[in-house]
């Protein structure tokens, strides 16, 4: 059975690119698509999907207050944080908010899906 997952991220053209990486991938099916914390909430709430990918920086509710909602709300759906703001804070936080694995933007597409893969698997790595 395929990993459902949303992407959520306010610029389109990285949920294009994200979508379309994962797309080569039959174990990974992109349910769904977001460009801010509040619709990616009622999309999690609808479809609830095994993995949310989510940047941290948009407009109105942040990445960090998306992942503590899903974990609180959904809790058997993993969040990935896909960011370009890598720093050691920030992987704190998205720790803290109960984020399964930080990846950034400038990993490859491999990396991407280790981590989606793992985060699935119910493990995750969110070490600096």
């Amino acid at each position: 059975m395929a990993i459902t997952l949303i992407i959520v991220d306010d610029q389109p053209n990285i949920r294009h690119a994200v979508k379309e990486c994962l797309a080569l991938e039959p174990d990974v099916q992109v349910v769904g698509e977001a460009r801010d914390g509040a619709e990616a909430l009622a999309l999690a709430r609808r479809l609830r999907p095994n993995v949310v990918l989510t940047d941290i920086k948009m407009g109105g509710m942040d990445g960090f207050a998306v992942t503590e909602e899903l974990h609180r709300a959904l809790p058997d759906t993993r969040v990935i944080i896909l960011t370009i703001h890598d720093t050691l804070a920030n992987r704190e936080r998205a720790r803290q908010a109960g984020a399964a694995a930080f990846v950034t933007k400038h990993e490859p597409a491999e990396a991407l899906l280790t981590h989606i893969l793992a985060a699935h698997g119910g493990a995750g790595d969110l070490s600096p």
